[in-house]
Order: structure tokens, then C-alpha cells, then sequence
């Protein structure tokens, strides 16, 4: 396969403005994918995927297209996840092409997300083809739409596309853009082999396949190679490029996009962004921008029945297998007993792996609040990252907490900056600055703390603005807080569970809030249940769960009142006994009662 006939390219949009439709109308065009075979959002194969209506896992194709200047062209698409939970994936998706087809709806035009892929696209080198996609609405803004994207990226009106990926319309321009206007690959055909990994999968019976773009040198069927991040070497026992499905050759060379099987039994030995070589012809330095995936968010995992941990972990486990940013250790509560505490990129993750655990693996959770790691400096000087609220040290050991913030952009019409800036405040925000995209909407930039934003920030956001607001964050580091942590106890004991850590300035609100949530969830019982939230030693909030009472003055028709008094102390005497040896069932729905406190 010749360089100059190779054309690498990936697809970038904010969520639902077409891009999985795009790529069929591609491979449908390209005859990549029959008739017969073809099914709506072909490259999204996960069932969570098409209900969703959104891309988790990256997928790569290449397609052979036929121009009208009679050449045939190898186009790679490298499909990229569609949320910033997985900007990371995105971003090497992106290092591995030459150029990027930037979709706008035409309804809804830039949002915040178009705009972060705008920026990770120019910070890789990438053509831009701007297209806005479906023209055939009723809602469509196209004139309005074009003026904002020729404002924003500086480019003349006849290279913006005008296309409907549904109807079909536009279609053949995108591909003479495609051939036109993206460079073919660079790279050195005779320096040591370099391939960039930008996404890797678990295969039971052939280990972790690597899916990568060479960028130098070549590769054949049977060499030994190395990961560069970890220096473990294998032996490549098939090479290919990928059609809808893996298609074997003997050797990849310099621009090409292909895969490697090389019997790898841990998907965290083929991580996404590292750099492949061979092992007896080493490259002298890998690829920029590898990192390892760091969780953001974290959580307890708890089965229902305690009988079902081996099974928990067994579905971890194999979740793990095509999951390499989830990361899970043990944990033990002493109100929901043995579990596991996992990581996550977001509450977005958070969310899939939970629903995948309990549709194709059975399970049945308890899942804790959600949190994030902070760190904390001691008196002694030492500091500690911890992930869990009940691994914060005692308050006279600390010097002093730091919690994660991120930085924000959020898009949206000019009247609801009031609303929004009203959310900004009480969620700690710290404003920065505005800017206008057009008369009509508005780019504000904040700094978050990250625990401010990952319950139900993005939800209060979408009503605000009823729905045209868009929200995107990068990670900027950690910073000083004056955070507590709030306790939960029933009847005086402590809930591990419901534990969390907050801002000084919310924890009686919340510990108010949380408190009454509880009474309404918490069942009755036999005895009174009192509902505690507490600052160390120091109670808070109080609210109590009465008790049920049987009548047992009924049977008495008049006579001495000494013997009803009798009946009533001889019952709250039974009620005093059963206090001390009662236990307090707490519902599933009591852990995530934080979730529901507006």
C-alpha cells in the first residue's frame, strides 16, 4: 500500500450531532459493509452503545474508495468515543491521524464539546473539514450555524460542507474533501519501527489485541516486539488491518492502521497511547503523550447478598479484561459488609459499568456516594491520597486538605447566564471570564471543584436552560479546601457507608438535608430509630423515625387509669429492650439518597 494513496482521518462532534450516522453513510458508500449487513451505528457493536446513542469504545476501518480521478484510496476512519469521560481516548485517536471531519448540527450549532475538540484536533496538527449535518431539519439554522463556525475557526465559506448523514445528502463531497484536503501520512520507512496504540481489546482465546498507526518503519508477521511503556516483549503471531473485521497480512508499513495479536495475556501490558518497536531494532524514544488513565471518580461496590462476592469479583475481573481504566481493590463496611472500591473516569463510566455488570454479568449492587480522591497533608508532614471517607485521619492530625478542580466551558443562550451563574455560585464556582460566539449564545470559562459537579451538576445545568446549555472540563490540579468530613449514624452507630466528605460551609445543609432524606427511606420499625448527622463528636443533625405501636390499652373499658399506665410502661420497657439488641435495615435506596437531594 503506497503513502500517497493512504489518507488517516477520524470523525469529532458533541454528542448526537451525527457521527456514528456519518460513518455508516461511509462505509455504506465504500461498499465496506453489504446491504444486507448493514444495521444502524454499524462501529457501535455494544448494546449500551446503540441505546445510548452515544460511542464508549473507539473503533478504527478502513475503507477502499475509488475517486474520479481514477485512483484507489485506503481511508482509515478511527472512530473516537463521544464524552469527556474519555477524553484521553480521544485525544490519542487523534494523535494517530492527519485529519479530522468536525461535524455541527445544524440545529444546535457549536457546543462546549465541539469547541474542547476543536482545540485537542488543533493541538495535534490536524486539517479541519468542517461540515454541518443535517440541513433537511425543520429546525435547521444552517445560514446561522456557517457564520458561527467561519467565525470560529477563521475559514472561508465554501469550505464549510453542507450535508444530511441520514438522507444521504453531501455525502460524495465529504470524500472528495477527504482525498483533497488531508495530507497522506508522513514517517520514515527505514527508521526503526514506532506504531502508536491508540486503543486495545481483550479476545479470550488470543489476549489483548493492540490496535495501532505506524508511524515509522515496518512490521512482519512472526518479529518480536516491545512496548515501550513497559519494556515486555512478544512475538507478533498475526498482523492486519481492520475491515469490519480483522483481515490478516504479512507486514504493516509506515502510515498504515492495522492491528496486533501477539498472545498478550494482560490488557494493561497493551495500554492505549503506547509505543510499539521491535525488540532487536529498538526505537531510540517512543511517541509523545502517553499517560496511564487515572480515575476521577470513585466508588463502593457492594453485592446485595454477601454470598455473591466471588462472583462480584469474577465479573470485575473479566470487565477489566476490555476495561483498562477501571481499577477495584477490596473493601469491607461494617453496615453492607465485603465489597469492592472502584475507580472510575467519570460518573458517565460509573454508570456503564454498573449497568453492564448487572445485565451481562447478573449482578446484583449496592453501589455507595460517589466521590473523589484528596489529599491530605499531616501535622507530621507527611500527606496521604485517600479515595475513601472512612480513610480520613483524625481532624487535630491534619494540616490541611486539598481536593481536585477542574476547569469548565460552558455554552449556552445569553438568557440563562443568570441562572447558570446562580448554579456557578453555589456550587463554589470560581468565574474566569465570557466570550461571545454570537449574539445569541454565550462561552463562559469556570474553575470547579471536581466533587461539586459530579452528582447532579450536568442535570441541574440541562433544566436551567432547558437543554441548550453544553458542558465540557479538563482537569487543572488539586487545591486547598477547608473540608470535613460528615458522618451518618442510626441509633448512634456509625454508617461507613453514608459518610462523605464536604465543604465546612455545607455540612449542616447537608447534614439537615441528608438526614430528613433518610427518615423518609429508612422503614419503621418496633422501636424509635433516631437519624444522626455529625462533625466528629459533635451532633449536627437530628431527626427520628418513629415507632410503630400497637394499642395494647384496648382491651381496657374503663376502670383505674393505673392499669392503662401499667400496659404503656410494660410496652416502652419492651421498646427500651428491643433498642439494644434491634438491628436497622437500610434500603439500597438510603445510599444514594445524596443523589436526590436537590
Amino acid at each position: 500500500m503506497l503513502k500517497q494513496s493512504i489518507r488517516n482521518f477520524c470523525i469529532i462532534a458533541h454528542i448526537d450531532h451525527g457521527k456514528s450516522t456519518l460513518a455508516d453513510r461511509l462505509l455504506e458508500m465504500t461498499h465496506t459493509v453489504t446491504p444486507q449487513a448493514m444495521v444502524d451505528q454499524v462501529l457501535d457493536d455494544m448494546e449500551l452503545e446503540r441505546e445510548r446513542g452515544i460511542t464508549i469504545k473507539a473503533h478504527a476501518v478502513t475503507m477502499n474508495y475509488r475517486h474520479s480521478d481514477g485512483n484507489i484510496y485506503h481511508l482509515n476512519l478511527i472512530d473516537t468515543p463521544g464524552h469527556v469521560d474519555f477524553s484521553y481516548e480521544v485525544s490519542r485517536s487523534l494523535a494517530a491521524c492527519e485529519g479530522a471531519i468536525l461535524i455541527i448540527d445544524a440545529a444546535q450549532g457549536i457546543e462546549a464539546q465541539t469547541v474542547s475538540n476543536i482545540y485537542l484536533a488543533m493541538e495535534n496538527d490536524l486539517v479541519l473539514i468542517p461540515v454541518i449535518n443535517k440541513i433537511d431539519l425543520p429546525s435547521a439554522r444552517v445560514d446561522e450555524v456557517k457564520h458561527q463556525v467561519m467565525e470560529f475557526l477563521g475559514v472561508e465559506e465554501e469550505e464549510i460542507l453542507l450535508i444530511s448523514a441520514k438522507e444521504g445528502i453531501g455525502i460524495e463531497a465529504i470524500f472528495d474533501a477527504i482525498i483533497q484536503r488531508i495530507p497522506p501520512p508522513g514517517g520514515d520507512i527505514n527508521a526503526p519501527f514506532r506504531a502508536l496504540i491508540f486503543d486495545s481489546v481483550f479476545d479470550y482465546y488470543r489476549g489483548a489485541i493492540a490496535y495501532c498507526r505506524v508511524v515509522d518503519g515496518e512490521l512482519h508477521k512472526g518479529e518480536l516486539i516491545k512496548f515501550m511503556s513497559n519494556g515486555k516483549s512478544f512475538e507478533a503471531d498475526e498482523i492486519g488491518i481492520l475491515r469490519l473485521k480483522r483481515q490478516p497480512v504479512e507486514k504493516l508499513r509506515t502510515g498504515e492502521v492495522g492491528y496486533v495479536i501477539a498472545s498478550v495475556k494482560n490488557l494493561k501490558d497493551s495500554k492505549v497511547g503506547d509505543t510499539i518497536t521491535l525488540a532487536h531494532h529498538a526505537a531510540k524514544s517512543p511517541l509523545p503523550g502517553f499517560r496511564d488513565p487515572k480515575p476521577m471518580v470513585f466508588s463502593g461496590m457492594f453485592p446485595t447478598d454477601a454470598d455473591e462476592l466471588p462472583e462480584l469479583r469474577n465479573a470485575l475481573e473479566r470487565l477489566q479484561l476490555n476495561d483498562s481504566a477501571l481499577i477495584y481493590e477490596p473493601e469491607s463496611s461494617s453496615a453492607l459488609g465485603f465489597g469492592f472500591r472502584v475507580g472510575f473516569l467519570g460518573l458517565l463510566h460509573m454508570e456503564i459499568v454498573q449497568e453492564r455488570l448487572e445485565r451481562e454479568y447478573n449482578q446484583s449492587l449496592i453501589t455507595t456516594i460517589p466521590n473523589v480522591e484528596i489529599r491530605v497533608t499531616k501535622k507530621d508532614g507527611s500527606s496521604i491520597i485517600i479515595d475513601n471517607p472512612a480513610q480520613l485521619p483524625e481532624p487535630m492530625k491534619i494540616e490541611a486538605i486539598e481536593e481536585p478542580f477542574i476547569k469548565a466551558q460552558i455554552i449556552l443562550p445569553t438568557e440563562y447566564v443568570g441562572n447558570l451563574m446562580k448554579l456557578s455560585q453555589e456550587r463554589r464556582g470560581i468565574y474566569k471570564n465570557t466570550s461571545y460566539i454570537d449574539k445569541n449564545r454565550v462561552d463562559l470559562h469556570y474553575e470547579f471543584p471536581l466533587s461539586e459537579i459530579i452528582f447532579d451538576f450536568y442535570d441541574k445545568l440541562k433544566s436551567l436552560s432547558r437543554g441548550y446549555a453544553s458542558f465540557d472540563y479538563e482537569l487543572i490540579g488539586m487545591r486547598k479546601s477547608d473540608l470535613v468530613k460528615l458522618d451518618v449514624l442510626i441509633n448512634g452507630d456509625p454508617v461507613d457507608a453514608l459518610s462523605m466528605i464536604v465543604h465546612r460551609d455545607k455540612a449542616f445543609e447537608w447534614g439537615q438535608k441528608l438526614t430528613s432524606k433518610l427518615k423518609e427511606l429508612i422503614p419503621r420499625q418496633m422501636f424509635e430509630v433516631a437519624i444522626q448527622a455529625a462533625l466528629g463528636s459533635k451532633v449536627i443533625a437530628r431527626t427520628t423515625v418513629k415507632a410503630l405501636r400497637k394499642n395494647v390499652t384496648a382491651k381496657c373499658y374503663g376502670g383505674d387509669i393505673t392499669r392503662k399506665r401499667k400496659l404503656l410502661e410494660k410496652q416502652k420497657e419492651g421498646k427500651r429492650r428491643m433498642k439494644q439488641v434491634g438491628k436497622v435495615e437500610i434500603p439500597q435506596d438510603a445510599f444514594l439518597a445524596v443523589l436526590q437531594i436537590k
